[in-house]
């Protein structure tokens, strides 16, 4: 008997093992293969827009994945940093052997967390409500909630040409009973899709023909709990490399698009709309002249490059005419041909905002199986998804994000409130409030809540606290450090483009410019100051009024979402509503009157409606 048993050892079931662990709950880990735990069957990275936002909120909640992403990382790269801060996103190349190894480990040597190598066959279900697994050779085990997080794993079939393979990524099994059973009680399945690329080896390419693409010098990293000595220094990291498709790789594919299993009718999922495969791009983006690729390491252990940007299903004779048009890849070997993959995913309308399934009581799911897409998704949903099994099993009420507090937030609001029909991706443009989600100002949202709930440690919140003092003091600092209109002081300012100081002020006035920062200031200021406490305080300084702004915005939707809808409410038999609301409100069930308003198709005067039915906020 356990109080958690997580299915499955991916990304999201990682994170939600841990996170019950931390909570003190005996947590069972079922997995088919643990040395595969955290495995990356498809992009060696983690990170990327909006994705790397999620990574350092999931370690302001006490999570694993950054950690182990900055500790196996083969290069460092922050993104969008000529734009403003609320898009800035570090993503990392990563060893995903390495990533695995560690993972492994890690799970193997926590107390209070039992692995299990075994094939869930079956959930144990009595009146709606989940008891336990029955595994292949272990039997029934018993739980008090279960977490179900397959990934693509349940009922999932390799496509490639014409050819359709029954199995799982890697050439692992897929579970093909789980599906079955989730639909005898209630729960909505639909199928999608989603692939991956060739993988070169090395050793065949001639890189003189691509264009190099290195990493960011500057440290950056995931956690906070991350120091420079824990990673690759910049001059040991690994370097990618852009190339383009051609007309030659146009013309093979246009040749040859009937024999995708795409276009020949094998596939029946929907695929992702924001990484879609090669022959898709041609077909979507037809006039475009070529599309950039790029040439990644996977791991130092393994002789391969992962060729980012050419997912594809086409049959392997022509994967291979494909990958020779390529700039640098005339003579390329092909280790591992591209695939695409189908799989059973669960309706995210019919998940609570705590992650727990509307129809099974103490079921919980996370990842893909949720109709998202990337590890990163998948880790912050784990998360939520540990974090309130753990909630429910004591009785407390669940802990949910809100949009301006979290990208996680965000995404699971998105999933029960919206829904999704194709594999769902987090993009920065996704958050109304992403100037007040920030990569630099995760710890600061988020990581006093993990510490209230137990997922992150004293000693961290301690560190923390320090941090914001050593940030309160710098200000006052800098707000004390009067700077005289003297000609070195012009000089600078100049140089960037200022007219001079007519009068004296002090150095945090100063920064409110554009392109002044702390670093340029430093001989005034005369006392150093660490990099990441600078950034933080510039960002601040300079963007204090659109921050103000989209503040009062949120206190807005966080007065909305305070206010809870009963759980029973008979919206197909309330009066005054429209009948669009009534059976979009039914099939959804809010549990607020924001995430009410928040449906598609649901108007002002539907809300003012249901806003009689509130319940009255508890102080």
């Amino acid at each position: 008997m356990y109080d958690i048993i997580v299915i499955g050892a991916g990304h999201a079931g990682i994170e939600a093992a841990m996170a019950a662990c931390r909570m003190h709950k005996k947590v069972a880990l079922v997995t088919l293969d643990i040395q595969m735990a955290g495995s990356m069957p498809c992009n060696p990275s983690v990170g990327g827009p909006a994705k790397g936002i999620v990574v350092r909120e999931i370690d302001a909640l006490g999570g694993l994945m950054p950690i182990v992403a900055d500790q196996t990382a083969l290069q460092f790269k922050m993104l969008n940093t000529t734009k403003g801060p609320g898009v800035w996103s570090l993503r990392v190349q990563s060893d995903k052997e390495e990533y695995k190894k560690q993972m492994a480990s890690i799970l193997q040597n926590t107390k209070g967390l039992t692995v299990i190598e075994d094939a869930c066959t079956n959930l144990l279900i009595e009146n709606q409500r989940v008891t336990g697994v029955h595994l292949k050779t272990h039997g029934n085990v018993l739980a008090r909630a279960v977490i179900l997080t397959t990934g693509t794993y349940m009922t999932s079939t390799i496509l490639r040409g014409h050819t359709a393979t029954v199995s799982g990524p890697e050439d692992q099994p897929t579970i093909q009973s789980l599906s079955a059973g989730l639909q005898e009680h209630g729960v909505r399945l639909f199928r999608l899709k989603t692939g991956t690329p060739p993988r070169i080896l090395r050793d065949s390419i001639d890189f003189s023909k691509a264009e190099k693409q290195p990493g960011t010098p500057e440290f950056f990293s995931f956690s906070e709990t991350t120091k420079p000595e824990d990673v690759l220094s910049f001059d040991r990291q690994e370097i990618c490399h852009l190339i383009y498709t051609t007309p030659k790789t146009h013309e093979i594919i246009r040749e040859h698009l009937q024999d995708s299993a795409m276009y020949s009718g094998l596939v029946k999922g929907v695929g992702p709309r924001y990484c879609p495969s090669i022959e898709d791009k041609l077909v979507r983006f037809a006039d475009k002249e070529r599309h950039q690729l790029f040439l990644e390491p996977e791991s130092k252990s393994l002789e391969t490059i992962y060729l980012q940007g050419f997912s594809t299903s086409m049959p392997i004779d022509v994967q291979e005419q494909m990958v020779h048009s390529l700039p640098g890849l005339e003579n390329a070997k092909i280790v591992k041909y591209a695939y695409a993959i189908e799989y059973d995913a669960i309706d995210p309308l019919q998940m609570k905002p705590s992650m727990e399934n509307k129809v099974i009581e103490n079921l919980f799911t996370a990842g893909q199986v949720n109709g998202t897409s990337g590890y990163e998704e998948a880790a912050g949903q784990g998360l939520m998804a540990g974090i309130n099994a753990a909630l429910k099993i004591d009785g407390k009420e669940p802990f949910v994000l809100r949009r301006d507090e979290a990208y996680i937030g965000v995404m699971i609001d998105d999933l029960c409130t919206k829904g999704t029909k194709e594999p769902y991706r987090l993009l920065t443009s996704r958050a109304e409030y992403r100037l007040l989600l920030r990569h630099d100002n995760a710890d600061q949202r988020l990581l006093e809540k993990g510490y209230q709930l137990g997922v992150v440690s004293k000693e961290r919140y301690e560190q923390f606290q320090k941090k914001m003092e050593t940030i309160q003091k710098t200000k006052e600092l800098l707000q004390e450090v009067h700077i005289k209109p003297t000609e070195s002081i012009n000089a600078y300012l100049s140089s960037l483009g200022f007219d001079p100081l007519q009068h004296g002020c002090s150095a945090l006035e100063l920064l409110k410019r554009p392109q002044v920062t702390i670093k340029g200031l430093q001989s005034w200021i005369e006392q150093n100051i660490d990099a990441s406490v600078a950034r933080q305080i510039e960002i601040e300084v300079k963007y204090a009024g659109y921050i103000e702004k989209a503040k009062r915005d949120a206190r807005h939707l966080q007065a909305m979402d305070q206010k809870k809808l009963p759980e029973g409410l008979d919206y197909l038999h309330m009066d005054n509503l429209r009948l669009e609301a009534r059976q979009k409100l039914d099939q959804i069930r809010p549990s607020t009157l924001g995430q009410a308003s928040r449906i598609s198709g649901i108007n002002p005067s539907d809300i003012a409606i249901l806003s009689l039915c509130v319940k009255p906020h508890k102080k």
